[in-house]
């Protein structure tokens, strides 16, 4: 009969600490991604804001309407900037992520590895005593045929 593996509990918990970190590096990539999706949204309405605006200047515009163009211009600017700091932090978040997941799952290959080995000790000990006892019964066999060839 088979042994179990001692450390199965352990590698159990790796596996699900792994899947763990695996759910969440998803739900970092998705943030980054999102992140990535907001930065890119409000750089096109900046660049098609501007154009409106430089279209408005050349057709003239009064002083408040100038105004009020630079105004949202620089608010655009400030909401750019914010975005591209989030995507950045996203982006770091996500490579810590990354990181905790490879370390979670190289202790579940080490923990897999030595499950391996140790079934494979497992069976080489169930081979072995196989072999003994097909031994036995062939030495038995020969010995009451030799007792009988007398």
């Amino acid at each position: 009969m088979s042994e179990k593996f001692p450390l199965q509990t352990l590698l159990d918990l790796s596996n699900l600490r792994m899947d763990e970190s695996a759910k969440k590096l998803g739900q970092l990539i998705a943030g980054e991604r999102a992140a990535a999706e907001r930065l890119e949204l409000l750089s096109n309405y900046r660049d098609e804001y501007n154009t409106r605006f430089l279209e408005a200047a050349r057709n003239g515009l009064r002083p408040e309407e100038w105004q009020n163009y630079r105004s949202f211009l620089s608010r655009l600017d400030e909401a750019i900037t914010q975005a591209g700091e989030m995507h950045k932090l996203s982006q770091r978040q996500t490579k810590v992520g990354q990181d905790d997941w490879l370390d979670k799952r190289g202790k579940v290959k080490a923990f897999d590895t030595l499950a391996q080995r140790h079934e494979q000790r497992q069976q080489y000990g169930e081979m072995k005593a196989e072999q003994k006892l097909s031994d036995e019964h062939a030495a038995r066999g020969h010995g009451r045929n030799a007792a009988d060839a007398d």
